[in-house]
């Protein structure tokens, strides 16, 4: 097994100072920690750069409805850009600056996403855009969540409009079109949302949903 090196040492501890106590969890041994919330997370990305010891930051959210076998933002901030590592003192105070900025951040996408009706509104909020497929599909799942049905078909009908051009967009619109045709039926779609996540989930390793989720239990 490799050495970790001091850059990631000092990563690791920094956000166990500051993410831990807020119930986030490392994913595996990387710089990754996740704040669970069952049907979303929250992600914060302690991202290194590409030919050097270091560490920026990326703070967002992903959509689990989405049921894909990897990591990713659907909302992000990228707060920093790379700090190179130096020396340990030096990056150790550069860590803690990060962690805390994380800190908080995570606590402000908390309150922006408290429930389905924040994330719809919020979602919601921006226009439609032409080229944003998953903008417009997750901003149409939330929609037709609480029951907005004119705004989620609005949403899925600028899925379905996209070029065509590779399978995993195919695939979207298949399930968008399912969605805009299931819109008028809250509970059909919440079904969909519930087994979209659970798949996710398992595809993550996250484990069952948690109690605490609320608004999509398993």
């Amino acid at each position: 097994m490799a050495a970790t090196s001091p850059a990631s040492r000092l990563v690791t501890e920094a956000a166990r100072r500051h993410l831990r106590p807020l119930g986030l969890r490392q994913r595996g041994r990387s710089r990754l920690w996740l704040d669970d919330h069952g049907w979303w997370l929250g992600v914060v990305d302690f991202f290194s750069p590409r030919w050097s010891q270091g560490s920026g930051l990326t703070v967002g959210v992903m959509w689990l409805w989405q049921d894909v076998g990897h990591v990713t933002f659907n909302v992000h901030e990228k707060v920093e850009g790379s700090q190179e590592f130096r020396h340990e003192q030096q990056f150790a105070a550069v860590m803690e600056r990060l962690a805390h900025d994380a800190e908080k951040r995570v606590g402000k996408f908390r309150d922006r996403f408290a429930d389905l009706d924040a994330v719809a509104r919020a979602l919601l909020s921006r226009p439609v855009r032409r080229d944003d497929l998953w903008g417009n599909f997750n901003a149409g799942v939330a929609a037709a969540l609480v029951g907005k049905a004119s705004e989620a078909r609005e949403r899925f009908s600028a899925v379905l409009a996209h070029d065509s051009f590779a399978d995993w967009i195919q695939e979207s619109q298949q399930t968008a079109q399912y969605l805009f045709d299931a819109s008028e039926d809250p509970a059909a779609v919440r079904a969909w949302a519930r087994d979209a996540v659970v798949s996710c989930r398992a595809k993550l390793s996250l484990g069952d949903v948690p109690a605490s989720a609320g608004d999509l239990p398993a």
